[in-house]
C-alpha cells in the first residue's frame, strides 16, 4: 500500500514540474513573440521615417533646380512683365525647397548655408518682382545680383546632386544623423560630397539687398477636337486600323479591351507578337486614328544613329497620313530614341500640334506613338502677317543674348489660346535659351532653357 502512495505522490509531482515547465514554455514563447513584434514595429517605423527624410530631400533637390531655372529665365528676360512671372516663380519655388529643408532631422553647417541661400533668394526675387510689376527696369545692379544668385545655385544644385549620390549608396542614414549630427555628417559623406560643401562655403555670398517630353508636350485640351476627322468607326473597323500599325506575319493574338471615354473616345487592342513581345493600341472613336501604340521588347544594342532614327521615324509618320513634321526635341533612354515632332504650315511650326514616336536604335523600327496633341488640335490655320518684323521682335530683348536663329511659331497659351511668335533661339554665359515673342504686339510671351545632353535636348 506505501509503494502505490510514494508512486502516485511521484506522478503529481512529474506533473506539477511539466505544468510549470509548459507555464514558463509559453511565457517565453509570448515574450519572443512580443520581442519580434516590437522589433518589427520598430523597424518599419525607422524605414518610415527614412524613407519620408529621403523624400523631404529629394524634394528639396527638385525645387532647388527649378529655382536654378527660373533665376536663369529672370536673366534671360527684357520685359517687366515675364521678368515678374519669373521671379515670382522663384519666390515660390525657393519657399517650397525650405519647407522641405526644415523636415529634415538635422541641423549643419551645410544645411543652414542651404537654408541661408533660399531665405535670401526668396527675399531678393520677391522685392525684384515687386518692382517688375511696378513697371519699373531691374538696374544693372538688379542683374548682376541675379547672376550671382544664379551661379550659386548652380554650384548648390550640383553639391546637393553629389549628396544624392550619397543617399542612393546607402552611405547617408538620417537615423544615425539625427543621433550624432555633424560629427556623423562628416563621416557618412563621401570626399566627394564633402569636398563640394566645402567648396560652397568659400564661394557663399552675403547679398545686402536680398522647372522627357519637350516644350509645349502639355497638350491644349479643346471641347473640340479639331484634328479628329471623319465618321465615327465601330470595334471592329478600329481593331483593322491598329492591325496596319504592324507587320501582320508577326501578329500570334489580339485582345480586345474594349472603349474608353475621355478626352478621346478610343477602341483599346492588346497585342502579341510570335517573338512574345507585346503591344498597346488605341484607336479613336471618330475617324479611326491611331491615338496611342507602345510596343515592349528588349533592346541590347545601339547601332542606328540619331539620324537615321529620325528618317525613320518621319517615314513612319508619312506612310501613316502625318505629313509636313519636323523634329524638335528628343531624349534616349534603353536604347529607344523618343523624338517630338511638330506641323509646319506655310514655313511656321505649330507647336500645339505635337506628335511622339519612339524609334528602337537596334533596328530602327518603331515602337511607340502618341497623337494626342495633334489630334486635339490640327487644323488649317489662317495666318495673318506679322505685324512686328523680326528685327523690331529682336530689338526688343535683352542685349546681352547672343541670338544665332530666328523663326515664326505658333504656340499654345495657359489660356488654351494660341499666339503667333518669333523664336529666338542663342545663348548667354553659357546657357542656352529660346525666347518667344509675340509677333502681333511685340510682347515676350515665353522663355526656355535648354539643356543638353549626350542622351538629348531638353527644355524648362
Amino acid at each position: 500500500m506505501g509503494k502505490i502512495k510514494d508512486k502516485l505522490i511521484d506522478w503529481k509531482n512529474r506533473l506539477k514540474d511539466r505544468h510549470m515547465l509548459s507555464i514558463i514554455v509559453v511565457l517565453f514563447t509570448i515574450i519572443v513573440i512580443l520581442g519580434l513584434y516590437t522589433y518589427k514595429k520598430q523597424r518599419e517605423y525607422r524605414q518610415a521615417s527614412e524613407n519620408s527624410y529621403n523624400m523631404a530631400f529629394f524634394e528639396v533637390v527638385d525645387y532647388i533646380g527649378n529655382v536654378e531655372v527660373y533665376l536663369a529665365k529672370s536673366l534671360i528676360s527684357n520685359s517687366p512683365e515675364s521678368g515678374a512671372e519669373s521671379l515670382s516663380n522663384v519666390w515660390r519655388e525657393a519657399n517650397l525647397a525650405l519647407s522641405f529643408l526644415t523636415q529634415l532631422p538635422i541641423e549643419t553647417n551645410e544645411i543652414e548655408k542651404t537654408s541661408k541661400f533660399l531665405n535670401q533668394v526668396s527675399d531678393y526675387s520677391y522685392s525684384l518682382y515687386t518692382k517688375n510689376l511696378k513697371d519699373k527696369e531691374l538696374t544693372d545692379e538688379d542683374m548682376s545680383n541675379l547672376k550671382d544668385l544664379h551661379e550659386y545655385s548652380v554650384e548648390l544644385e550640383n553639391t546637393l546632386n553629389q549628396l544624392s549620390a550619397d543617399i542612393n549608396d546607402g552611405r547617408i542614414s538620417w537615423g544615425e544623423l539625427t543621433k550624432k549630427g555633424n560629427t556623423a555628417f562628416a563621416k557618412q559623406v563621401s570626399n566627394i560630397s564633402q569636398d563640394s560643401f566645402d567648396n560652397l562655403e568659400q564661394t557663399f555670398h552675403e547679398y545686402s539687398g536680398l522647372i522627357y517630353d519637350g516644350a509645349f508636350s502639355e497638350h491644349i485640351t479643346r471641347a473640340e477636337k479639331v484634328g479628329l476627322t471623319g465618321e465615327n468607326v465601330d470595334e471592329e473597323q478600329a481593331k483593322n486600323k491598329a492591325k496596319e500599325l504592324f507587320d501582320n506575319s508577326s501578329i500570334k493574338e489580339i485582345n480586345s479591351y474594349g472603349k474608353s471615354e475621355g478626352n478621346i473616345n478610343s477602341y483599346n487592342f492588346g497585342f502579341t507578337f510570335n517573338d512574345d513581345s507585346s503591344a498597346t493600341v488605341s484607336i479613336s472613336e471618330k475617324g479611326g486614328h491611331v491615338v496611342y501604340m507602345d510596343r515592349n521588347r528588349e533592346i541590347t544594342t545601339e547601332i542606328i544613329s540619331q539620324e537615321e532614327a529620325d528618317q525613320k521615324a518621319k517615314d513612319y509618320l508619312k506612310n501613316h497620313g502625318f505629313e509636313n513634321m519636323k523634329e524638335t526635341y528628343y531624349l534616349k533612354q534603353s536604347g529607344i530614341v523618343t523624338i517630338n515632332y511638330a506641323y509646319v504650315q506655310d514655313d511656321v511650326i505649330m507647336y500645339p500640334d505635337l506628335i511622339k514616336v519612339k524609334v528602337a536604335l537596334d533596328n530602327g523600327e518603331i515602337l511607340g506613338i502618341e497623337t494626342t496633341g495633334y489630334l486635339n488640335s490640327h487644323t488649317k490655320r489662317k495666318l495673318s502677317s506679322p505685324k512686328v518684323s523680326v528685327e523690331q521682335a529682336k530689338n526688343s530683348l535683352n542685349k546681352d543674348l547672343n541670338i544665332e536663329s530666328q523663326e515664326l511659331a505658333v504656340i499654345p497659351t495657359e489660356w488654351k489660346t494660341e499666339v503667333l511668335c518669333w523664336e529666338f533661339e542663342g545663348n548667354i554665359d553659357g546657357l542656352d535659351f529660346i525666347v518667344y515673342v509675340n509677333a502681333e504686339t511685340g510682347k515676350e510671351e515665353d522663355i526656355l532653357i535648354i539643356t543638353n545632353t549626350p542622351n538629348g535636348t531638353l527644355t524648362h
